[in-house]
């Protein structure tokens, strides 16, 4: 009888156990976005879904770092410690994997909020062997201005190459190695669930 007991309590610490572990993916979750991306000017015409999922935003710490690092080695000095920084979430496109974002940043803005992210970019074997110009573009970068009060005006930017430069004024920008892709069709699934 006490053995039967103890095995009733065990398999419901158990099933218990399990159905937490599995829970937890979904509340650790801060946002997950859907957007349409479309190429602009020589991409025009193609579009394809993106999904953007952050679990946790980047510490000030974390962006101390990256201006450190950018102003102590520019670009290649900034991408190296991107890379060496822990997943704050995950950019996909579908039948893809994916990439892992590495830094993360929300904004308020008047109607809602500014999501910014950027990764290193994966460096294809094929870039690689041919040392192709592309390969100075080691950032993948995007902004997402989700308006909380009008749906349908929330828009946004992917820059799917690109690297950070310092220009004739002193301030950072990006510089691109093709068009920005412009972001449409927004589902702020986080929103959506409240």
């Amino acid at each position: 009888m006490i053995q039967k007991s103890m095995l009733v309590k065990i398999s419901g610490c158990i099933v218990l156990a399990t159905m937490l572990a599995t829970a937890m993916p979904a509340v650790a979750q801060i946002e997950s976005i859907d957007a349409r991306a479309r190429g602009t000017s020589t991409q025009m015409g193609r579009d394809f879904d993106i999904k953007v999922s952050i679990d946790k935003f980047s510490t000030p710490q974390d962006r101390a770092a990256l201006v450190a690092a950018f102003q102590k080695g520019g670009n290649d000095e900034m991408v190296k410690v991107l890379s060496k920084m822990k997943s704050v979430g995950r950019i996909r496109i579908p039948a893809r994997t994916g990439y892992p974002i590495a830094y993360s940043r929300s904004i308020p803005t008047p109607t809602g909020r500014k999501i910014r992210f950027v990764t290193d970019r994966p460096i294809a074997f094929a870039e690689s062997r041919n040392m192709t110009r592309t390969q100075q573009y080691s950032l993948t970068c995007g902004e997402i201005d989700i308006n909380d009060q009008n749906k349908d005006k929330s828009t946004g930017v992917l820059y799917p190459a690109a690297k950070l430069r310092v220009n004739k004024d002193g301030e950072l920008e990006f510089e691109l190695y093709q068009n920005p892709w412009q972001l449409v069709n927004i589902i702020d699934w986080t929103r959506s669930k409240e």
